[in-house]
């Protein structure tokens, strides 16, 4: 089963996106993750909050496209899960959507232009995007590989290739968004 590992965590990232636990992803929610993401950047940083925006859009773009939403616009976890697999994960789209949130992220949070994060840096962005602290410091400890103390971007963006991209039950990266064999 080569998907089971990458399922369970799209499954959590749908989890992530549903602010209204209904079992449906809408525009809005995008909308919503794009808002969380934005406010992590300075309110002068347009074009890197321009930039997590249109990645979104984008993001729900290929999602509405793939001809999985419903008659009222929504996506179920199946057909999210399923376009994650198919367009989300094939690599333009991947570098376009995820590496384009990604890079921005990263972009306006290194303000200081270190191309690192500290641990609390890392814990705080994460708080602000609704992962619990315990949650991230735990990944942060797995993410830093060679223990420094800080992730650089190439490490993050390893990170994120992992969580979306990798079947090794075992990568460090499938942390990012908490442990995603604990519900098996």
């Amino acid at each position: 089963m080569p998907h089971q590992i990458t399922d369970r965590k799209f499954d959590i990232l749908f989890d992530w996106f549903d602010h209204t636990n209904d079992n449906w992803l809408t525009h809005e929610d995008f909308e919503q993750m794009a808002e969380l993401f934005t406010a992590v950047a300075r309110p002068d940083d347009h074009e890197n909050r321009g930039a997590m925006r249109e990645a979104f859009t984008a993001w729900w773009d290929l999602l509405r496209d793939a001809g999985v939403t419903d008659a009222q616009g929504r996506v179920g976890r199946q057909g999210f899960i399923q376009v994650m697999r198919s367009g989300v994960t094939e690599p333009k789209n991947f570098e376009h959507v995820i590496m384009g949130i990604v890079n921005a992220l990263m972009s306006a949070l290194d303000t200081d232009r270190s191309n690192e994060l500290s641990a609390r840096e890392y814990v705080r962005m994460y708080e602000a995007l609704g992962i619990s602290p315990e949650t991230s410091d735990a990944a942060f400890r797995r993410l830093d590989r060679n223990g420094s103390g800080s992730i650089t971007h190439a490490e993050f963006r390893r990170a994120i290739e992992e969580f979306y991209l990798s079947t090794d039950p075992e990568a460090p990266g499938n942390w990012l968004l908490g442990d995603p064999l604990s519900a098996e």
